[in-house]
């Protein structure tokens, strides 16, 4: 599968009881080289499953298309039901941009799948969102309308399907109708009531949604206000970008608002949770937590926990996989199932399969593949590993900084030191692993055949592009490493006098990632033909030992002075 031009398709089918029949349809998906299948999320209530899969613009199609194929097969509409609306087998089959690729890419993977399925299988649908053909159409809403029960109006000219056929046939009658799209990420998310009733639910689902209400006079059971055109006047909601209804779920005994945040960009799901907890309250009802459906990237975890982090005045610079954490308890996502990141955050389902990163190791496990007779890890890797230690001292001296008592004015000064170290830990980690790449890529070139002219030159040319990966790998430890001491003196000079030997042994390890780091660079040095990049880089070594040792010395001798 290609990791640089990848396009996200999350068909939603209306199966979500038979776990056979689902399974059957969502392993289709990987019957496509190239393609992966990354989530199945059944709602036995909803009577419905969210499939999510990754792929190329060149095969994520032809998943898409043997999906909706077997589910065709296996579902027949005229004897399903469910909480969701519906109006299909496959109900609906967006295409999402994920890496590489645009949204006018994903717009022509949905119309190429929409005419196969419409000529090939027989199916009738609609475009919508950014795929659409016509503005009204954008609307999925618009476009299932009447949901499976209303599907006469495919011969309907003002309805007429954008592919398929223009009635409702025995063939359809089975299969249903499908909506095709593009779109930006959306977020399906429920948030859960203490109420079982769909009514209540509805009503702070209204206040909420960008579309709320429509008007009417006297209250709700008057009649409805009307402008001069004779269309009802609505009194919209406190979100934009926001799609919702309340419903109640057997399964769980509760009744929940059942949300779609279709531009995270303009309303994230902290803030729909918010809104909804302020609204449910002023409405007797109370919020007892929420649900995710599907995948979401990790940006909404870490921003959520941001969120809350500033609402408390507590430091933002505080590890990736706790931020997760303070996210899942903050907006109550293990209350009905756990939340499983790993599962449920699609960076994380991204992640290259195989061997264990050694940044992913314990600490004796690294040690111990240290240690061993391979010659990697090695100094390189050691020395981006120890300053990526060093600066996460510096950091801890910044968030027990921005936490000490009667600093609590403060704590946005020490929660941006501690932000900036984690970027600098952050990249540090990553490149543990860059550097033992790069040497195995020396290796790699080496071991290449040099049997004629030909393959001599390329090997060559092999081994001296490795060579100056070999060198730019710890050269860039070095300068991170160097740039990152700045964090422990500016806490060993105002952070909490408690922790100041924390900042100076983060000194001590980021001079030592510095020195380790150029000796790396000088080493495969002499190995470089191109002399003026191998004399520019060796300059920049000499100069950052010389800053590195400057930075150290002026920390020790601030912690000397604070001990005595």
């Amino acid at each position: 599968m290609s990791t640089t031009r990848l396009i996200e398709c999350v068909p939603n089918i209306s199966e979500g009881r038979d776990r056979a029949v689902i399974d059957a349809i969502a392993q289709t998906v990987e019957t496509v080289e190239g393609v992966r299948l990354l989530d199945v999320d059944p709602g036995a209530a909803t009577n419905r499953t969210v499939i999510t899969f990754v792929g190329a613009p060149e095969v994520v199609v032809e998943a898409a298309f043997r999906l909706i194929s077997k589910a065709a097969e296996l579902i027949d509409m005229s004897r399903q039901s469910g909480e969701h609306p519906r109006m299909g087998a496959t109900d609906v089959c967006p295409f999402v941009p994920v890496a590489g690729v645009t949204m006018k890419d994903c717009i022509a993977c949905a119309h190429a799948l929409g005419e196969r399925v419409g000529k090939e299988l027989g199916i009738p649908g609609y475009f919508y969102e950014e795929a659409a053909r016509e503005p009204a159409r954008k609307n999925l809403a618009y476009c299932r309308k009447g949901e499976y029960e209303g599907l006469e109006k495919l011969a309907d000219p003002a309805m007429k399907p954008d592919f398929g056929p223009a009635k409702f046939t025995d063939d359809v009658r089975r299969t249903g109708a499908t909506a095709i799209g593009a779109r930006d990420f959306l977020v399906a998310y429920n948030v859960n009531l203490n109420t079982t009733s769909s009514r209540r639910a509805n009503a702070v689902a209204f206040d909420i949604r960008e579309a709320g209400r429509i008007r009417r006079e006297g209250g709700i059971t008057g009649p409805v206000v009307k402008d001069a055109n004779g269309d009802p006047v609505r009194d919209p909601g406190l979100l934009k970008s926001v799609k919702g209804i309340g419903w109640y779920i057997a399964e769980y005994g509760i009744a929940q608002l059942s949300l779609n945040l279709t531009n995270i960009n303009i309303t994230p799901v902290h803030v729909a949770f918010d809104a909804a907890c302020e609204r449910a309250h002023a409405r007797g009802l109370r919020v007892t937590g929420s649900e995710i459906v599907g995948l979401v990237p990790l940006r909404v975890m870490t921003e959520a926990a941001d969120y809350y982090l500033r609402k408390q005045e507590r430091s933002l610079g505080v590890s990736e996989s706790e931020k997760v954490k303070i996210a899942i308890r903050s907006l109550g996502l293990d209350e009905l199932t756990p939340f499983d990141p790993s599962k449920r955050v699609i960076e994380y389902l991204l992640a290259k399969p195989g061997s264990t990163p050694l940044v992913d190791m314990n600490l004796c496990a690294f040690a111990e593949e240290t240690s061993s007779e391979s010659p990697a890890p090695g100094g390189g890797s050691i020395s981006a590993y120890v300053g990526a230690l060093g600066v996460a001292l510096g950091t801890m001296v910044a968030n027990l900084s921005a936490h000490k008592r009667g600093w609590d004015d403060r704590w946005e000064e020490f929660s941006s030191v501690a932000e900036r170290g984690l970027v600098f830990q952050s990249r540090l980690l990553a490149l543990v692993d860059e550097d033992t790449a790069a040497f195995e890529g020396i290796l790699t070139a080496y071991g290449l055949p040099k049997g004629n002219p030909a393959q001599e030159t390329e090997r060559q040319a092999a081994i001296q592009a490795a060579t100056l990966e070999a060198m730019r790998a710890p050269l860039e430890v070095a300068e991170q490493s160097l740039a990152s001491m700045q964090i422990m003196v500016e806490m060993a000079d105002r952070g909490n006098p408690n922790s100041i030997t924390d900042a100076g042994v983060g000194a001590m390890c980021g001079r030592t990632a510095v020195l380790g780091a150029v000796m790396n660079v000088r080493v495969n040095a002499p190995d470089l033909e191109d002399r003026s990049a191998a004399d520019q880089m060796l300059a920049r070594c000499s100069a950052m030992e010389e800053e590195a040792e400057g930075l150290e010395r002026a920390v020790r001798d601030r912690v000397a002075e604070a001990l005595s």
